[in-house]
């Protein structure tokens, strides 16, 4: 989304309309969002006080404690070293030690305040450290903490609020920020890592949490991206009795579409009035909000004042004055409106709406449509049967966090830039729900892991995400369920409007283990007790910090623990195919809805995955570690009964990377400049088929379809981290060029992709000239997606004004 943009063609447009006479209906979609301008504010009122301080002092004052905490420990206010430190004390007002190892932590236990749901915003760290380059805080809410578990975990996933440090003898303040989502919630446990090696003194004169409700107290009324209960939306935020007026021309059949929240105890009064041009003020809408940390969404006619040129306001009362209220995503809409100008194409085949499904770690040999023998997807193997089914899809990488940016981007992970774990996709990044949504399509994301909301920067375009950390239960997979749910309601209320969804499911993910009853499907639940001791002896054996706290163990650690590691792989295969089955069931009530909604026919469905996941075919079990088969070899059925043709098989190798090209074609939309995807839609038109309904390339295999493993170096990224390495399929073959590899790995590798298709069978000394052939392809596409990295934000947004940068800033595209 480029909001500026966009707002100068709406601005341009309606200082247009407000010079004819009569007025003529506006466009389609006005979101209040991009019209948004301070002076649109009235009543302006300033911030409100800030709550009281959760601060720890060291010097004797006051605030020597965080309010109504009782420290255990007086000599050290309640601080104790946890883990790497030692001789704590406070010495002349401040909080001393030394580090012993890389991850030194001082642990403060909360008293009160510790089920306050209100989020840690930011942490404020007032210190000296002698030797070292980062602090950083973590957060548990556990009752009782488990030293084992956070340490193992902590090494694993370092503490989520960091900042650089400078070291030397200067007393500095820091300010610990966070991408991730309710990182800092249900406080009870705080740890403080005061350096990143061992042998460093650190002195700390004071911490603050600032908790959200203290943040907002300080920020000025206007556009933000804001999360009640970690569902967030583009956002004004008011204060009451501010009012926010917006001169509009209405198009045909308006509705404003809106959500409503506050973050504070207490009734708020939302009202929206409108006045027509040379007409009376009317109220349009008028609700009342009295429970925080929830998002009402509500629809408010307009109506009567269809292709008028309006002026609309958005007002809150409440009995204090300054009291915070949230419209979320507030937004006209024409309702039935036909699609966006479909430059060229058959209107009819243009999708009302897109929903994209993202299944997470789904390998393509496991669906029935790819001839796997268990029955785990009838609904995907029917609308398979009943849409385009590709039979040979590449994803570009083998997690998601690197895998989701390039079907958002149609860029390869050497282009976009996001392939370890703490990456953001770049704010000048053009993402295909930002496409959507200055087409006026709603946009909707439904996150279950980190890696695919704001964590990564993908909430580009959205004007809502669901972040996995909104999900009931925190710890399972099984998400597509809770969203479906999610997602009918949503769609009843968006049925006569484009949309574009975007659901991310992850049941097929770890833990394996599905909800009844697809736990007994395939696996005896006798034999599950046994398979989780054995899974507790493997943990004892796994190396690597990240594979231990996931259970991950390989084939010789399983061996080592004296377990049989086909046995051992049958039963998680047993589990995964029940969660894949359980997944199935959730995308045929999203279908059935389809249908009962009359949407069938306008909506197009794609259903794929971001990567697959290894059961010991290469010694591994996990994700993210190869560019093998097994990695790499994704489902793609597209399925749309108004849009593409039936019962249609693609032969052709084809690419994750092409799929947002495809999709904007097939809703005649403008593909983005530099994208690196290429539009599948040829394949997809009526006379691109045989007459078995095979569909051909004009020239089979013309385009290689790429892999890439980068070297990963954050503790979070997945091992193994000193390796790295690309593949190409092309003319049939699969060559994978180990660009940085171990001891008595080879450098390249050749496979028979037809015949192989999880690379086990090495054939590169009998071919060689078919590895010279595809290792020039992959040096000139490295060439290609070198020349096109995207710039970092510090030097792609040198141009932009500071308005822009603001805006930017504000809805969390650039930091």
């Amino acid at each position: 989304m480029r909001p500026t943009r966009q707002l100068v063609v709406i601005l341009a447009f309606c200082l247009a309309m407000g010079c004819a006479a009569p007025p003529k209906p506006g466009p389609a979609t006005l979101r209040l969002t991009d019209l948004y301008k301070p002076e649109s504010v009235a009543n302006r009122v300033p911030p409100s006080p800030p709550p009281p301080r959760s601060e720890w002092r060291f010097d004797g004052s006051a605030a020597a404690a965080a309010p109504g905490e009782t420290p255990k420990n007086p000599a050290t206010r309640g601080w104790e070293a946890f883990n790497g430190v030692s001789g704590l004390a406070i010495r002349d007002g401040r909080l001393v030690g030394r580090t012993t190892d890389d991850m030194p932590l001082v642990h403060f236990e909360r008293t009160s305040g510790m089920d306050d749901p209100d989020p840690v915003q930011e942490v404020e760290v007032r210190m000296r450290l002698s030797a070292g380059s980062q602090v950083g805080m973590g957060f548990s809410h556990s009752e009782k903490l488990d030293r084992a578990a956070f340490l193992g975990a902590a090494h694993v996933f370092p503490p989520s609020f960091t900042s650089p440090v400078v070291a030397g003898g200067e007393m500095r303040s820091y300010v610990l920020k966070t991408s991730m989502s309710g990182a800092g919630s249900r406080v009870r446990h705080v740890l403080l890592r005061p350096g990143d090696q061992p042998g460093a003194t650190f002195e700390v004169e004071s911490i603050r949490l600032v908790l959200r409700r203290e943040h907002l107290a300080a920020v000025a009324s206007g556009l933000g991206w804001q999360g009640l209960s970690e569902i967030y939306r583009e956002t004004l935020v008011a204060r009451s009795p501010e009012a926010m007026k917006f001169d509009l021309a209405l198009p045909s059949r308006p509705r404003l579409d809106v959500a409503l929240g506050t973050v504070e105890d207490g009734p708020v009064t939302f009202r929206v009035s409108v006045r027509p041009e040379g007409g009376e003020e009317g109220t349009a809408m008028e609700r009342t909000i009295t429970r925080p940390q929830r998002w009402e969404t509500v629809p408010v006619d307009l109506a009567p004042y269809a292709g008028r040129q309006v002026a609309l306001t958005l007002s809150l009362a409440a009995e204090k004055p300054g009291t915070i209220g949230f419209w979320g995503a507030p937004t006209v809409r024409s309702v039935a409106a036909p699609p966006p100008p479909s430059e060229g194409k058959a209107g009819p085949e243009t999708p009302q709406g897109v929903i994209l499904i993202w299944a997470d770690t789904l390998r393509r040999d496991h669906l029935g449509a790819y001839g796997y023998a268990r029955p785990t997807s009838p609904v995907v193997d029917r609308l398979a049967r009943e849409g385009v089914l590709f039979r040979d899809c590449v994803g570009q990488a083998s997690w998601t966090k690197v895998a989701t940016p390039t079907l958002m981007t149609a860029l390869y992970p050497s282009s976009h830039g996001v392939q370890d774990f703490p990456d953001r996709l770049p704010g000048s990044a053009v993402t295909l729900a930002e496409v959507y949504r200055d087409a006026g399509y709603a946009t909707l994301s439904f996150s279950s892991i980190l890696f695919t909301g704001k964590f990564s920067n993908l909430h580009q375009g959205f004007e809502e995400v669901q972040e996995s950390s909104s999900l009931p239960e925190g710890r399972s997979s099984k998400t597509a369920r809770e969203y479906v749910d999610r997602l009918l309601p949503w769609l009843e209320t968006h049925r006569d409007v484009p949309f574009f969804v975007f659901l991310h499911v992850s049941d097929p993910h770890d833990p394996y283990k599905p909800y009844p009853p697809y736990d007994a499907l395939w696996a005896d639940p006798a034999g599950a007790s046994e398979h989780e001791r054995q899974l507790g002896e493997a943990r004892k054996v796994i190396t690597e910090p990240l594979l231990r706290a996931f259970g991950m163990p390989s084939r010789e650690e399983l061996v080592k623990a004296k377990i049989d590691p086909e046995a051992y792989a049958e039963f998680d295969r047993a589990w995964y195919d029940g969660s894949i089955r359980g997944m199935d069931a959730e995308i045929g009530r999203l279908v059935e809805r389809l249908r009962g909604l009359g949407l069938e026919r306008k909506t197009l469905l794609v259903f794929t995955g971001d990567h697959g996941e290894e059961f010991y075919e290469h010694g591994r079990a996990f994700h993210g570690q190869s560019v093998y088969g097994e990695m790499n070899n994704m489902p793609l059925v597209v399925w749309g009964p108004g849009v593409v043709p039936a019962g249609r098989t693609v032969e052709q190798t084809v690419q994750t990377v092409d799929l947002m090209p495809t999709l904007l074609e097939l809703s005649g939309l403008r593909i983005p400049p530099g994208v690196q995807g290429h539009s599948l839609a040829s394949l997809l038109s009526p006379g691109a088929a045989d007459g078995r309904g095979t569909a051909h390339a004009s020239a089979p295999d013309s385009r290689p379809a790429i892999s890439e493993k980068a070297e990963t170096k954050d503790a979070g990224g997945p091992p193994p981290r000193d390796t790295a390495a690309e593949a190409v399929v092309l003319g049939g073959w699969k060559l994978i060029h180990n660009t940085k590899r171990p001891e008595g790995k080879p450098e390249f590798e050749l496979y028979d992709h037809a015949k192989d298709p999880l690379d086990a069978h090495d054939v590169a000394a009998a071919h060689p000239e078919e590895v010279a052939r595809l290792a020039k392809t992959l040096d000139a596409w490295r060439r290609m997606v070198t020349a096109a990295r995207l710039k970092p934000d510090s030097e792609a947004n040198q141009n932009l004004s500071k308005e822009e940068l603001e805006r930017l800033k504000s809805l969390g595209y650039i930091q």
